[in-house]
């Protein structure tokens, strides 16, 4: 039996969300001089991108943006090869003190956002880390929890949920896809 899919969010619903988002970052604590935005690569890092800009076109400053790779602080290393892809981390800014918004596009086990924290703590003592994620799945096995949310949808290990953005993949839209 062939998998299904279903779209959970068109380009519209994707644009709309990271809208709201950006809207509720900017109205949050800390102000626009101590925030800085990190994407978790890969998809992580446009999704921060575009809401900076969206960020800093409603609060009239400058939003900066690193990125991390955490390949090297995943829990799970040697499972997935002997031989890991390694992107460059990037933090052209001091992160002590300031607000850090993490972000990601898809929040399930929560592995991932662990290991993003435990990278970012190498790099310095934030005044706080926030979470932002595309889709909260569900799924839990760590206690994680996204501050902002653009979709939260209910999902079972057979199935995945895949964002496409238009900077990597030439379109804008969350799929659900359950396997046969």
């Amino acid at each position: 039996m062939p998998d299904k899919t279903t779209i959970l969010m068109n380009r519209d619903a994707v644009g709309e969300a990271i809208s709201r988002i950006a809207s509720e970052i900017a109205e949050g604590g800390g102000g626009p001089v101590q925030l800085a935005l990190v994407g978790i690569r890969t998809r992580g890092v446009p999704l921060a991108r575009r809401l900076a800009k969206l960020i800093g076109a409603r609060t009239g400053t400058e939003i900066p943006v690193g990125t991390l790779d955490i390949t090297l602080y995943r829990d799970d290393l040697t499972a997935i090869g002997s031989q890991p892809l390694v992107r460059a981390t990037e933090l052209p800014f001091p992160i002590d003190g300031r607000r850090i918004v993490l972000v990601d596009d898809v929040l399930f086990t929560g592995r991932t956002v662990r290991a993003a924290i435990d990278q970012l703590i190498d790099f310095g003592r934030p005044e706080r880390i926030e979470l932002v994620v595309l889709v909260d799945r569900g799924g839990r096995e760590l206690p994680i929890q996204a501050d902002y949310v653009g979709k939260a949808v209910s999902t079972s290990k057979k199935q995945s949920v895949s964002v496409r953005l238009e900077e990597l993949d030439g379109r804008d839209e969350v799929v659900l896809t359950v396997e046969g």
